[in-house]
């Protein structure tokens, strides 16, 4: 099942629900009359946005059509294999593909119908699970990964220079912090 990508228009920037700001979550900030953004703000997170959907709209259409896996199915087997023990908390692995616990409950439950990832109860927590990587899972990413990361190189990578790149990793990086 491939989720649509769309970019959000100006109405739905400004309407962003609260959470991003420190606000409750599920409550709408008012907006603050100095908060518009100026021509070249708006330009750079405009080309953001944009740049973020073509990319994830042609690698999802890449993923699906050589190997039939949505991107996120890709994102999480991913996350698991390089997971120590190939397993991860679910909040733990919702965190790591930016979903929520129910959109993270939804997917793996289709990964373990698929064989491709198991559950296993926390020793440690009662009320929590592992998702971890089955055998079968991890066949099916490294069938995918080879040409995923070659799109990946070639709808991304290859349109920076390596100091670009440092550059764009370093912004990005610092622009939100960390939960």
């Amino acid at each position: 099942m491939s989720k649509d990508l769309q970019v959000a228009n100006l109405n739905q920037l400004q309407a962003a629900p609260a959470g991003l700001d420190g606000n409750s979550p599920g409550a709408t900030a008012p907006m603050d009359p100095g908060s518009e953004l100026d021509d070249l703000e708006r330009r750079a997170w405009r080309a953001f946005l944009s740049r973020h959907a073509r990319v994830a709209r042609i690698l999802e259409a890449d993923l699906l059509a050589h190997n039939d896996l949505p991107l996120a199915e890709f994102d999480v087997l991913f996350q698991l294999a390089v997971a120590d023990g190939h397993r991860l908390r679910m909040n733990e692995l919702a965190n790591r593909v930016l979903l929520s616990r129910a959109g993270i409950t939804r997917l793996v439950d289709r990964l373990v119908a698929d064989g491709l990832v198991a559950r296993a109860k926390c020793d440690v927590d009662a009320r929590g699970s592992y998702a971890v990587l089955t055998d079968r899972g991890r066949v099916r990413l490294d069938e995918a990964r080879p040409g995923h990361l070659t799109a990946v190189k070639r709808y991304f990578v290859e349109s920076f220079s390596r100091a670009e790149l440092e550059t764009l990793a370093e912004l990005m990086e610092r622009s939100i912090p960390a939960n």
